[in-house]
């Protein structure tokens, strides 16, 4: 796969129509915020879970912690304003697949269907794109 390509895939949005672009527009705005809210609530608390932060994949828990923050409030932002759309995603699912495989990994379904639906949905997003109401697709009309 040559690099174009692969620039393509992350960067190029494809065309969608107004209605389908309208729907992609609500959920990223919805699920964004609600993603966001996430790290907003674990900022506010910064001192007391810090610390106490899971370290799921041996990096240490503030490091830990860090980047959930930046998965969950500046890649929801990307997510919410369609800005380097695919690539914001990345954190987001891997986040979540950390939290439903390793963190909620024998727990029930009630317990961890929170980060499943959400894995769920920023995946399809991923697949899906940001549709035209988007800084992406504003660059790629620019272009």
């Amino acid at each position: 796969m040559s690099i174009e390509k692969i620039k393509n895939f992350f960067l190029v949005t494809p065309e969608v129509s107004t209605g389908e672009s309208l729907i992609l527009l609500t959920a990223r705005v919805i699920f964004g915020f609600l993603f966001m809210s996430h790290g907003i609530a674990k900022w506010i608390m910064f001192k007391d879970i810090t610390e106490a932060f899971y370290d799921p994949i041996g990096i240490g828990s503030t490091l830990s912690f860090w980047l959930v923050l930046f998965a969950e409030i500046v890649c929801s932002f990307g997510f919410i304003l369609g800005a380097l759309f695919r690539l914001s995603l990345i954190p987001m699912i891997f986040s979540m697949c950390v939290a439903v495989f390793i963190i909620h990994g024998g727990d029930p379904l009630n317990v961890v269907e929170p980060a499943l639906m959400y894995l769920t949905i920023f995946a399809l997003m991923f697949f899906s794109g940001p549709g035209e109401f988007s800084i992406d697709s504003i660059i790629r009309r620019m272009r």
